[in-house]
């Protein structure tokens, strides 16, 4: 399955933005789907996840609240609605899947990634 994760941006500290991850190739019905992040300088870390229904969602602490995702099975997408946004968030934001069965928080276990997409907030 190919990713292309889009809607990255500069905004202002308490902004929103909205990523979108197109899914082709195969039904992404069929993954489970998350958010990593990677600041510069700093490992790829864990910010959501999806199981295949889009039924149950998983969040780190350091967004829960502020960020909501969710997944349109028909349209093959999967969106992170981020809301409240700080400073912190800047960082480049990958869509993946993951052939597993249950919500995995570990990126080892994500199977195909997204190319990025640059969330830059400013303070």
């Amino acid at each position: 399955v190919q990713l292309q994760a889009c809607g990255g941006g500069l905004v202002q500290a308490g902004g929103s933005l909205r990523l979108s991850c197109a899914a082709s190739g195969h039904t992404s019905k069929d993954y489970a789907m998350g958010w990593f992040r990677q600041a510069p300088n700093k490992g790829r870390e864990f910010v959501a996840a999806t199981n295949r229904s889009g039924g149950t969602t998983y969040y780190a602490d350091s967004v829960k609240g502020r960020f909501t995702i969710a997944r349109d099975t028909a349209k093959n997408t999967l969106y992170l609605q981020m809301t409240s946004l700080k400073p912190e968030d800047t960082a480049v934001y990958y869509c993946a899947a993951d052939r597993g069965a249950v919500i995995t928080t570990t990126s080892r276990n994500y199977d195909y990634w997204g190319q990025g997409t640059l969330v830059t907030v400013s303070s």
